[in-house]
């Protein structure tokens, strides 16, 4: 590992395990349902059948680790994240469930030492795009898969300028700035970040590139819709929880509900998003 690739990795555990990471935990459930409209799509590239043994890769507060111990009652799934205060969210959630094939492990996905050929599949939902050194990351990935074993992940797709979530989030920021000003820019810098690295393999390319050491590398476009709240002051707030503290009085947070006004149904705030779905094979 270069001293570079070794800086942005102690700078992402330093990311996830602060405000962002706390942030992630104490709102899991809202963040699980913005992303839970990939599941289907996710699990079912993942072909997880009874009997296997899944490695979740930057599984966050469990939700996707659980799901995969599901599909095999008789297997078990290991999520792995560098989050301690997300594991603690995993660990306590995967105990209210009385669920006894999952496991979690606080670990750095790009450098741990998996055993080798452990596990049948290995799936992500997001949690890939924050490697700083993606090649080595995914390679180290591979070692602990079985040849043959199965690689799925979902990452995001660049939103263009014309799509429902561009439209929304240029608005927000638009009417957010008449609100409360510019602000300080030294203010909701790791966030930030974090928004930046979810972009890092939007291009597929990257993706390819990043996936030199597998075969059968898929890229497919998959629309979803991402659960925003219950309605649109839910969605305003949980948007506002996420930056520098704005000060923003009730008149105007009303007129930052605007912009979900026409995505708002029965049951909640929903709006269309694209994501890429990636599958890949270890090598024999």
């Amino acid at each position: 590992m270069t001293t570079r690739t070794a800086q942005a990795n102690s700078a992402q555990s330093a990311v996830w395990n602060g405000p962002v990471g706390r942030h992630w935990a104490e709102h899991h459930a809202r963040y699980d349902a913005m992303l839970a409209g990939a599941n289907d799509a996710l699990f079912q590239a993942a072909a997880v059948t009874d009997g296997d043994r899944v490695l979740d890769i930057g599984c966050g507060a469990g939700a996707t680790t659980r799901e995969a111990a599901r599909r095999t009652p008789n297997g078990h799934a290991v999520g792995v994240d560098i989050s301690a205060p997300l594991l603690a969210r995993a660990r306590t959630a995967t105990d209210e469930a009385s669920m006894r094939n999952v496991s979690y492990e606080l670990a750095d996905a790009q450098t741990h030492p998996f055993p080798k050929a452990r596990y049948d599949v290995a799936v992500s939902r997001g949690g890939v795009m924050f490697f700083a050194d993606h090649r080595a990351a995914f390679g180290n990935v591979a070692h602990g898969l079985r040849p043959g074993g199965r690689l799925a992940f979902i990452c995001p797709q660049t939103p263009g300028p014309d799509s429902a979530e561009a439209r929304v989030m240029s608005l927000f920021q638009s009417l957010l700035h008449d609100a409360t000003g510019p602000s300080d820019p030294t203010r909701g810098e790791d966030a930030a970040d974090a928004r930046a690295a979810m972009a890092s393999l939007s291009d597929p390319a990257a993706v390819r590139g990043a996936l030199a050491d597998y075969a059968s590398v898929r890229i497919t476009g998959v629309r979803i819709v991402s659960h925003w709240g219950k309605d649109p002051a839910a969605a305003v707030d949980f948007l506002l929880s996420q930056g520098p503290g704005h000060a923003v009085p009730q008149a105007a947070r009303a007129r930052l509900a605007r912009p979900f006004e026409p995505y708002t149904t029965p049951d909640g705030v929903r709006i269309p998003a694209s994501v890429w779905l990636v599958t890949a094979v270890r090598p024999h």
